[in-house]
């Protein structure tokens, strides 16, 4: 495996996951990774379907870390342990999120759009009564609008992360088709700095591609995009580094030569 570095996971303190931390850090280390950072859910303002759901993606940040540091003393020797957020990203919470990340001292942050305009795509209803086509372009919008309002990030979080719960998956998706808007975003995230992640997680959901897809990577590449991390987004110990030959050959492909970890907010390149 070329690629060492899982930067995308979660554990039982996400609101989706069963999974102790410790079961995830064996598995890293049973797969010879060198390095793992949990990123786990930190979604404010989440627009719960159910009372059942209500505070699933409230992350107790406290527990977390304090959880994360044991775990890095005991594996010392073993693995190095970095513990990040994803944070679900939404304009109207800029102030929040901004008080949110100077309160903790994360390794590394995500920022991801699970939200778009009050809906989870994540839902049939988020599709309902429209062509795929638009909302896929709404989704990509809200990604724009997220970036205009907030920085304080490290790297988006799949990008195309619409595609593995519309109609029609990513059949029919193309970035050709989005090029305009998907040009906007690449050109914010790499004037403001901020890199991308190859997200291996839509592999169970039988895509045709990795998140975002590889004429995404291409793109960012050859506007000068540099700074890439990659991630299984697992929730369980089985998924983690799933996909990341394949992500390797796709990146190499595209024309990168490193990937990308972090460590105090400061990124590492090493090569693949």
């Amino acid at each position: 495996m070329a690629i060492k570095a899982d930067y995308h996971m979660h554990s039982s303190f996400s609101g989706d996951s069963k999974a102790p931390m410790e079961a995830m850090i064996e598995r890293g280390i049973e797969l010879g990774l060198t390095r793992l950072c949990f990123t786990e859910h930190m979604d404010f303002d989440y627009p719960y379907p159910t009372e059942e759901e209500q505070g699933m993606f409230d992350l107790n940040t406290e527990a977390y870390l304090l959880e994360g540091s044991k775990y890095k003393e005991k594996y010392n020797q073993q693995i190095q342990l970095y513990f990040g957020v994803e944070l679900g990203l939404q304009p109207h919470l800029t102030q929040e999120l901004e008080q949110y990340v100077a309160a903790y001292d994360f390794d590394f942050i995500i920022g991801s759009s699970h939200i778009c305009h009050r809906q989870d795509p994540y839902y049939p209803s988020f599709y309902e009564g429209r062509t795929e086509e638009t909302a896929y372009r709404e989704y990509f919008e809200s990604i724009l609008e997220n970036i205009k309002a907030f920085h304080t990030f490290d790297v988006y979080g799949h990008l195309d992360y619409v595609v593995r719960y519309g109609p029609g998956k990513d059949r029919e998706y193309t970035y050709l088709k989005y090029q305009d808007i998907l040009d906007e975003i690449l050109y914010n995230l790499i004037e403001k700095g901020k890199g991308i992640e190859v997200n291996t997680g839509g592999i169970p959901y039988g895509l045709r591609e990795l998140n975002p897809c590889t004429d995404i990577l291409r793109r960012y590449r050859e506007l000068g995009g540099e700074v890439i991390t990659v991630g299984s987004d697992a929730h369980v110990p089985g998924r983690i580094g799933e996909g990341f030959d394949r992500a390797a050959d796709i990146l190499t492909s595209c024309g990168f030569r490193y990937y990308t970890v972090f460590s105090k907010r400061k990124p590492e390149f090493f090569r693949i």
